[in-house]
Formats: C-alpha cells, sequence, structure tokens
C-alpha cells in the first residue's frame, strides 16, 4: 500500500515541478492577507450529505507568501434542526499555484488537513488528510480541467476530475469587476471514506457499526455529476462571491435493510455565499 502511494503522489506533483520549472518570471515576494466569511446552504461531499442536511457558516483567514504559495484555515460552524451555529471542527489548506511559461496550462497543487470535532454527523468527518493537483488547459473558447486526488482516512482513496469551464470578465462603471465562470465537471473515485465513516457512526442514537458497509467499496466509481457558475464581483480589494450549484451523486452505497446506515444523496441545488478582503 505505501508503495502505490508514493507513486500516486509522484504522479500528482510532478506534472507541477515541470510547469514551475518553466515558468519565465520569478515569484513576488510580497505577502498579502485575505479574510473571509461563507455560507453554504447544504453541506455535501459529492452529493452525500448527513441525515440532518446540515447548512454551515465559516469565517476563513487566508495568507499569501507570495503570488503562488498560500495557506488558510477555515472553521466549521454547522446549522440544522438540531443544532444551532455548533462548532463541527477547522479545515486547514496548503497550496501552490502556477502557471505555465506560455501561461496556457495552471496547476493547482494542494494539502488538505481536516480536524473534526468527534460524532459530528458530517459524512467527510471520516477524512484525516488529502492531497491533490488539478491542471487547467486554458484557451480563449473553454478551458479543459482535470485532476486527482489522495484521500486518507482509515484506509487509502484515490479520486479523479475532470470537466469544462469558460471565463467571462466584465469590466463595470465605477472600477467594479465582474467575472462568470460556467463550469461542469465529472468526479469518480473509490469509496473506502463512507466505510470509514460508518464504522465510526454513533450520531443521533445510531448504534455503532463494525461490520463491512459494502464488499466493492474500493472500486473506482462515478462520484458525481456537477454543474455550477461562481460569480465573482470586485472592486478594490473587496470581492463578493455567489456560487449556485447542482450535483448529481451517483452510485450511492446502500445496505440491505439498514437505511439508517446507506449514503444519503439524491440530485439537489445548494448555494455558497460568502465575502472577502485582500490586505
Amino acid at each position: 500500500m505505501k508503495k502505490n502511494l508514493f507513486y500516486a503522489l509522484f504522479i500528482l506533483l510532478f506534472p507541477v515541478v515541470v510547469i514551475n520549472a518553466q515558468s519565465a518570471t520569478d515569484q513576488e515576494n510580497k505577502m498579502s492577507f485575505k479574510l473571509g466569511v461563507f455560507y453554504n446552504s447544504s453541506l455535501n461531499y459529492y452529493g452525500r450529505t448527513d441525515s440532518l442536511r446540515s447548512s454551515a457558516i465559516f469565517p476563513l483567514a487566508e495568507v499569501w507568501f507570495n503570488k503562488s504559495l498560500y495557506l488558510n484555515g477555515a472553521p466549521v460552524f454547522i446549522n440544522n434542526s438540531i443544532n444551532h451555529t455548533q462548532y463541527a471542527g477547522s479545515v486547514i489548506t496548503l497550496g501552490y499555484m502556477t502557471k505555465s511559461k506560455n501561461e496556457k496550462v495552471l496547476s493547482h497543487t494542494f494539502l488538505i488537513k481536516p480536524i473534526y470535532k468527534a460524532n459530528n454527523g458530517l459524512v467527510q468527518s471520516a477524512l484525516k488528510a488529502q492531497v491533490g493537483s488539478n491542471f487547467s488547459l486554458l484557451n480563449k473558447f473553454f478551458n479543459l480541467n482535470f485532476g486527482g486526488d489522495i484521500k486518507l482516512s482509515d484506509k487509502i482513496d484515490y479520486g479523479l476530475n475532470g470537466g469544462l469551464d469558460h471565463i467571462f470578465r466584465i469590466e463595470l462603471p465605477h472600477d467594479l469587476i465582474l467575472v462568470i465562470n460556467p463550469s461542469a465537471y465529472v468526479n469518480a473515485g473509490t469509496q473506502q471514506f463512507t466505510k470509514s465513516f460508518y464504522k465510526q457512526s454513533n450520531y443521533l442514537n445510531f448504534p455503532v457499526v463494525t461490520q463491512q458497509v459494502s464488499k466493492e467499496v474500493s472500486k473506482l466509481n462515478i462520484l458525481s455529476y456537477e454543474f455550477s457558475m461562481p460569480i465573482v464581483l470586485a472592486k478594490n480589494k473587496i470581492q463578493v462571491i455567489i456560487n449556485p450549484a447542482y450535483v448529481i451523486p451517483q452510485n450511492l452505497i446502500t445496505v440491505q435493510n439498514r437505511p439508517d446506515l446507506s449514503e444519503r444523496g439524491k440530485d439537489m441545488f445548494y448555494i455558497t455565499l460568502g465575502a472577502k478582503i485582500i490586505f
């Protein structure tokens, strides 16, 4: 398993090294800070939700060490019919973004460390860490995006994604900039993180579960199709973000005669709203 993990990490990170080596410009060393707050109307993980369909509020603090390297942290407060603005945990992200010399290839490599409270009920709480890379081939017609990741729980999961987007940039009066980015993605991966979630679940009086959820949880499957249209309105150092999205989950794991242990998910619309200021 460790050997396979090493190969997967090499495949994810090697293209980033190549792209960075081809960069024509030096990295700007100026440090900047960003603060923001966001609201998500329905927390989901590839369309999978907890039994209460929680929403969330998460403040964000971010530091950019230069124009490529950043570190951010976001405490997550969930809301549902039982819990009102309850702290569920925090998510820390270390990332690196760079462009190729001809500015036709954009790469983003990231390491995510979730720190969730025990028994918070969120499907993604089984994750202990996630590392991945995404790449965009840029052109004036549409951008081709693809990437992969490795998720660590008590097992190792592998993910793949691909999609298309097109960026519209509109200059408005009073120095306002409007950016609209319609996007379509397909997400695939193995599903052992779900098995981990069921193993540790004792949420809302559900009994602790130790049996296997599925004999095929490690099989690579399509997990979801997702369509979104991020909208950013910016003026000087202030940004307002609106991101409506529609997700169609696929290959939900079910446990016969145990709906409480089966994955919950259905086609749904959700929206992320937020604002960010740069210092």
